[in-house]
């Protein structure tokens, strides 16, 4: 038989088995669907708690008829479906139900929960019913009802009697609505414990029993728990609307009272201002309304003339333009008078007597000022025109003041002129073998502790070398290099031949004397004698009273600043020195520095950068490419003034070729401005050792609050900025650190007038 018949009969036999197979699962799928539906919604209706059924009645239409038939509908369905299912399986959801603890599956009428989820539910469904929500505010009614008790308890009385007749002529239909609303209310109060509970026992007993008004009878709560536990909402009867009332007309009269006496305070405090203004304006204080103790320096009254003056001069103008020649006259003649009083007048003792009576006067003028009728526009363009002419004058004052503090700080003063003229006249008159220096041959003993000072300053260099050679153990050991120029080298000599420093021992060089030192070797040399260097230090007029005026010192044109990084071209045979400025002063025996380990490093100073600031960007152009990639912009800054230099180490790393290299880059001075700090901070990038900051402290040059314990507890303190201790502009109070070292009583200090 052939097999080709086969062959497609197979594939037919296959088909209708898969069908069939197709089919028994659809009616699978249908019995797990309807069982999963109908299960749980037969043992919701049939054995779940009526506090379920209750939840879900509890709506907008929950007293009509409508409502009635539907849920009885839907109860009938309900056990309709219920038949469908094997007894088997109801008898299993009855165990269930049955069954306590964590398994129970009744879910929705559990009574077991914890005492957190019953009073969360409890709350939540405060919040959806109104009525419930008012029982804490009825709580707070409390003491206003108390007076109102024996009405209200009467009223209750008669409502409870009157509902009684009401609930046995009830139709059996609004019967058992209103049993419905009852089993609400005491599944709503009966839910509530801990705190609620108490809530319900402080409220009283009328308002316990105010809901029988609503029709619910006492047996309808029995079902639920006893009469102590039930807390009936009221309605909104008469008696609480009453309440209701009253308590909006005592708010409202509270209300109308604060609000008056706000009113009468304001037009107090305006009267008291109008008054104050006509009879002279403010007579103390700034701030009338604020009491403030007023001290012996007080400046009140100075400044409240000042500000008169402001307003009479605009007003002064007005009364121009207007025509009011009168006025205007009264007002300059009174503007002079006061600017008259004023100067040189900072604080109000120095004012002199019969003051009050010219401010008062002047008070009393700007009063009828105002009473002018004018433009406001036009006033207040004229204050900002007056405004913007303050500010001009304000910027010009600070520019000349800046001028002058810096011509101040680096001009020589008269005295110091005058003592160094004198020394050089008494130098010359010595002889050749007068001129020498004893202990010449400890200049370059290695073993003895060196110092290097460059300075032009006699006075100065002077307070350096005695408060080191004081405070030093063995003084004998210390050797002082000092170099200066060929116009103070005569006057330097002679005063330390004249007042020698002990058994230390001084040197003297002139700085001309040093002939490798020229143009083609130091490339600062080379850039002065450009003449966009000269232009820039020597311009004269307005040009020159700018920001950036500080840094065309003429400190900067002179060697002895940059002669520091060249050191050991000036000491050939010393292998360690100790370099200090000439605006320090020694404290302490420095001796222990020279036995500080550098770790091989070049440079021991003290660092000066803080969170930030003192750190390379703020002396470096970090814009420019060659600063950018060879240094760190948060690299923290270091302090020259007392400096512990390893020269081994300095000639092993060429040091002074690194400061030729980035000194030639900023020819244009467009790495860093004038100075000696950025091109040292260039030249010793991560050659410089950190010393303890008690070695050095620094800032009494321009910062009166350091505190007294660093500059008690220092080795050397360093005066660095514009308030030197030799000029008149120093700090009064750092002075003294300074003032113990000089010889004020001396003859030659004395000729020149150089008092303490």
């Amino acid at each position: 038989m052939p097999s080709f018949p086969l062959r497609r009969a197979l594939p037919g036999s296959t088909q209708r088995s898969k069908s069939r197979n197709c089919y028994r699962y659809v009616l699978i799928v249908c019995a797990i669907v309807v069982v999963s539906i109908a299960g749980p919604s037969y043992f919701l209706t049939t054995k779940g708690d009526s506090n379920f059924a209750i939840w879900q009645t509890h709506s907008a239409y929950e007293a009509s008829n409508a409502f009635l038939q539907e849920e009885n509908v839907r109860r009938i369905a309900l056990e309709q479906v219920g038949k469908l299912f094997p007894q088997e399986v109801r008898d299993l959801l009855n165990a269930n139900y049955e069954q306590h603890g964590s398994l129970n599956l009744n879910v929705a009428g559990r009574n077991d929960l914890s005492s957190s989820w019953v009073r969360e539910r409890a709350l939540d469904m405060s919040r959806r019913n109104p009525e419930v929500r008012g029982v804490e505010d009825r709580k707070l009614e409390q003491a206003s009802e108390i007076n109102e008790g024996e009405e209200i308890g009467g009223r209750n009385v008669k409502s409870i009697i009157g509902s009684k007749g009401h609930h046995e002529e009830m139709e059996p239909a609004q019967r058992h609505q209103r049993k419905v609303g009852c089993e609400t209310r005491n599944f709503k109060f009966s839910s509530l414990t801990g705190a609620e509970s108490q809530l319900e026992e402080s409220v009283s007993k009328d308002e316990a029993f105010s809901g029988f008004e609503t029709g619910c009878s006492e047996e309808d709560f029995t079902t639920g728990g006893t009469i102590q536990q039930v807390t009936q909402i009221e309605n909104d009867s008469t008696a609480k609307i009453a309440r209701k009332e009253r308590r909006e007309q005592r708010f409202e009269s509270r209300v109308i009272d604060l609000i008056q006496r706000d009113e009468e305070q304001s037009m107090r405090l305006e009267a008291e201002a109008i008054r104050r203004s006509k009879d002279g304006g403010i007579t103390g204080l700034h701030s009338v309304w604020r009491p403030v103790e007023i001290s012996a320096n007080s400046d009140n009254t100075v400044r409240v003339m000042r500000d008169q003056l402001i307003m009479a001069r605009a007003y002064a103008n007005l009364a121009s333009i207007y025509n009011n020649t009168r006025l205007a006259h009264e007002l300059k003649a009174r503007i002079k008078e006061n600017v008259k009083l004023l100067e040189d007048v900072t604080m109000d003792s120095e004012l002199p007597k019969g003051v009050e009576e010219k401010m008062k006067a002047m008070g009393q003028l700007l009063s009828r000022a105002k009473n002018i009728k004018t433009d406001d526009k036009a006033l207040i363009k004229k204050l900002r025109a007056m405004l913007q002419t303050s500010e001009d004058q304000l910027s010009n004052f600070k520019k000349q003041s800046n001028f002058l503090s810096q011509l101040a700080a680096k001009t020589v003063p008269k005295g110091l002129h005058c003592l160094s003229m004198r020394l050089t006249v008494k130098y010359n008159d010595l002889s050749p073998d007068e001129r020498q220096f004893p202990n010449v041959q400890n200049l370059e003993d290695n073993t003895l502790y060196h110092y290097a000072l460059f300075s032009d300053n006699v006075l100065a260099t002077a307070v350096v070398v005695n408060s080191t050679v004081t405070n030093a153990k063995e003084p004998e050991k210390h050797v002082i290099h000092v170099v200066t120029d060929t116009l103070n080298y005569g006057a330097m000599r002679m005063w330390f031949l004249g007042n020698p420093p002990g058994n230390a021992t001084i040197e003297v060089q002139n700085v001309d004397d040093f002939k490798w030192l020229n143009s083609s070797y130091c490339p600062v040399l080379k850039q002065l004698e450009m003449d966009s260097m000269k232009a820039y230090f020597f311009k004269s007029g307005k040009e020159r009273i700018s920001a950036n005026l500080k840094y065309r010192n003429p400190k900067y044109l002179s060697m002895l600043n940059h002669l520091r990084f060249y050191l050991p071209e000036v000491f050939p045979n010393l292998d360690k020195i100790l370099f200090l400025d000439d605006d320090v002063v020694v404290k302490k025996d420095l001796t222990p520095l020279w036995s500080v380990s550098l770790e091989g490093k070049v440079n021991g100073a003290v660092e000066t950068c803080g969170k930030s600031f003192h750190r390379f960007d703020k002396y470096l152009n970090f814009s420019n490419p060659h600063i950018a990639r060879n240094f760190d912009p948060h690299a923290c800054g270091w302090a020259y003034g007392m400096n512990i230099f390893d020269l081994k180490e300095w000639k092993k790393r060429h040091i002074t070729a690194i400061y030729h290299k980035w000194q030639t880059l900023n020819a244009n001075r467009t790495l860093w401005k004038l100075g000696t700090l950025p091109p040292g901070l260039a030249t010793f990038y991560k050659l410089s050792h950190p010393l303890d900051k008690s070695w050095h402290v620094l800032g009494l040059g321009y910062n009166p609050n350091i505190d007294k314990s660093l500059i008690e507890g220092a080795a050397v303190v360093h005066y660095n900025g514009n308030m030197k201790p030799w000029l008149e502009i120093g700090i009064s109070k750092f002075k003294r650190h300074w003032a113990q070292y000089v010889k004020y009583d001396h003859l030659w200090l004395q000729q020149c007038n150089i008092n303490e």
